[in-house]
């Protein structure tokens, strides 16, 4: 998806419907994914009104080590200014791993919006101890995707998050 091609958030939306709308491009990237084969965890970087990137758990798709729905998400983005890093909020579908989170906090982005974190939960103290501030929506849809991932893909999940079947 190029930058051209990224949506832009409609006019007079109070802040938690913007929240649900950029929230609502990381789900569709998840979707995505789980169609793919893989984990359905995505996520958006949005600088203000600005969608700047968007990214999906790509791991199997790429057989990357690496390649998480924030992680992926962020080079989507490509190089661009800390200022820009340091302004940004990354909406995600998963609570973030301690991978993702030192992405995060290594670009100084101040704001995680957080889809779920029923399923997992490593890194939000980490985020708040370093001035991170990180909502969590508890989305149905969220929930609902990350409930068939471990009814459906349960050893695809634990070597996502590198733990053995």
């Amino acid at each position: 998806m190029t930058t051209a091609d990224l949506p832009t958030v409609p006019p007079d939306l109070d802040p938690a419907a913007r929240d649900r709308f950029f929230l609502g491009l990381a789900v569709e990237q998840a979707r995505i994914g789980w169609e793919e084969g893989g984990v359905p965890i995505g996520a958006a970087l949005v600088d203000g009104d600005r969608v700047l990137a968007v990214g999906r758990n790509r791991r199997v798709q790429m057989s990357s080590a690496i390649r998480h729905g924030e992680t992926d998400c962020i080079e989507q983005a490509g190089r661009l200014p800390a200022s820009v890093y340091r302004r940004s909020t990354l909406y995600t579908t998963l609570s973030p791993c301690f991978m993702c989170a030192g992405t995060a906090l290594l670009y100084d982005i101040p704001r995680i919006v957080i889809g779920e974190n029923r399923a997992f939960q490593a890194s939000e103290e980490l985020l708040r101890s370093k001035g991170v501030q990180v909502d969590v929506l508890d989305d149905a849809e969220c929930i609902a995707l990350m409930e068939r991932m471990l009814a459906e893909r349960p050893e695809l999940w634990l070597e996502d998050i590198g733990e053995e079947s």
